[in-house]
Order: structure tokens, then sequence, then C-alpha cells
């Protein structure tokens, strides 16, 4: 499932191949951007739309980018999550998942985390390999629904870091990615915030540590 990549001096798995988006694409311009913002460290300000910019194109880029920062999170724990482990996709006692694409099952089925994982990450990468969906090209426009596919899409991702913090944080301890999955997740609420793109009822889960990353940066 997973296969060895480098970014600088870190060798992880990622869970799914990387999704990359075309070198001197517009896109990878808005790519880079948006990692040169994330460096000065004031992710309030780096989630802002770049003026002159158009919001699906960004929302695009940043799915991608966030698709790929959970991949390998996740990629890095796989070993911990496991049928036996993690019988059900949970986030605590009180939230359980069950899977459903609308597509090919269309009636929620209760499974494994790790099942539940792969199903959603392969929607995920399969929605974002669709042309008529994701556009790559320039001028290519986006569909109508775009915000509501992007929509569904950011909500589901959430789970896979809601399912990390609840079930799997003492080897993120022990594998030191503590600071590398906060910062992850707090630059996807920030994100997420910015354009209203979840529900906070979706959010309930991991509320109280929204509260704790997002109150230290008003």
């Amino acid at each position: 499932i997973s296969s060895p990549i480098h970014s600088g001096s870190r060798s992880s798995k990622t869970f799914k191949p990387k999704k990359n988006i075309p070198e001197g694409s517009h896109q990878y311009e808005l790519l880079k951007h948006a990692e040169a913002t994330l460096g000065s460290g004031n992710l309030r300000m780096a989630v802002m739309l770049p003026e002159g910019e158009d919001l699906n194109e960004w929302v695009a880029v940043n799915t991608v980018d966030f698709f790929n920062q959970i991949n390998m999170l996740y990629g890095t724990i796989t070993d911990f999550c496991t049928e036996e482990s993690c019988p059900v996709m949970s986030a605590g006692p009180k939230y359980e998942y069950h899977w459903a694409d609308g597509t090919n099952i269309k009636k929620p089925i209760k499974c494994s985390a790790p099942k539940y994982i792969d199903y959603l990450m392969t929607w995920v990468q399969d929605q974002l390999d669709d042309e008529t969906l994701f556009p790559s090209k320039i001028g290519v426009p986006f569909p109508k629904n775009f915000m509501s596919v992007a929509k569904t899409i950011l909500k589901r991702l959430f789970r896979v870091y809601a399912h990390i913090y609840h079930q799997h944080f003492d080897p993120v301890i022990q594998l030191q990615e503590e600071a590398h999955l906060n910062t992850s997740f707090k630059h996807f609420i920030f994100f997420v915030q910015e354009f209203n793109l979840i529900d906070r009822r979706e959010l309930a889960p991991l509320q109280e540590l929204i509260e704790k990353l997002t109150s230290k940066d008003r």
C-alpha cells in the first residue's frame, strides 16, 4: 500500500500515492505561494485567498495539499491501525463513522478503521484525479458544484485527523510526529474556518483541541 517518499530530510511512508500538482502550472505557483506564507508562521494569513486569485482554485490546491499531508501522517501510523486494534472507525467513544460514497456503497456500512480510511482516501483520490471536478489545465472551468464536492472531501479528511488524535496519539508521540500532526491540523482548521467549509457539528470530536490550537492565534 505505501511507498517510501522523501520530503526534505524526513523519510516516511505515504498511505496512498502522493497527488502531484503539475509543475509550471498556475496551481503549482499557488501551492508555492501557500508554502512560502506558511513559512512565515502566521497561519491565519497563510490561509487567506491571495489577492486576485480564484477561490475555487485556491480551495482545490489546498485540498490536494491536505490530502497529501494526511496521507503521510496516516502512513506513519498504519502499523498501529489494524483490524484488531480498530474494529470500528471511531473518534473517541461518542463518535463512530460508517462508510458510504453514494455510488459504489449507497447504504452506510460499519467497517474497521483501516478499511474505512482505505475507502475514504481512495474515494478522495478518485475525486482529485477527475479532471471534470479538479481541472488541472489552465482555462478549464471548475464545475458549478465544486464547492460542495470540496466540502465533502474536507469533511471526510477531517475524520482521519480525528481518528489519529483519538485512537493513535501515543504512537504519534513515540514517533516524534506530534508537532507535525498539530501543525498540519491547525493549518487545516484555519483553512476550513476561513472559508466556512465544514459544519461545526462535524468538528465536534476535536472541539477542545480546536479551541486550544486556535485560541493562541486570535
